[in-house]
């Protein structure tokens, strides 16, 4: 019977025991790479969030609200 593990498990497990510089090095491989990156960052994100108290929460998203901003979306194409 084969094993089972869900995306955010294979992810962990692909990232445990790795260095900081690796970690680095995955992220920002990651950022503004091909998108089937992004499941990874977001499960990275996720745990990063998970340990953030409230206040560095609502800090987070104040700047993402922020750079959001920013950002012209462009058009969505069908």
């Amino acid at each position: 019977m084969p094993v089972t593990i869900d995306l955010r498990q294979a992810i962990i497990h692909k990232v445990h025991g790795q260095s900081e510089a690796d970690l680095r090095h995955m992220i920002e491989g990651s950022v503004d790479g091909p998108e089937a990156a992004l499941p990874g960052l977001g499960a990275v994100f996720e745990i990063i969030w998970k340990h953030l108290d409230s206040a560095k929460q609502d800090n987070l998203v104040t700047l993402l609200h922020e750079q959001l901003k920013t950002i012209n979306p462009g058009s969505i194409t069908s």
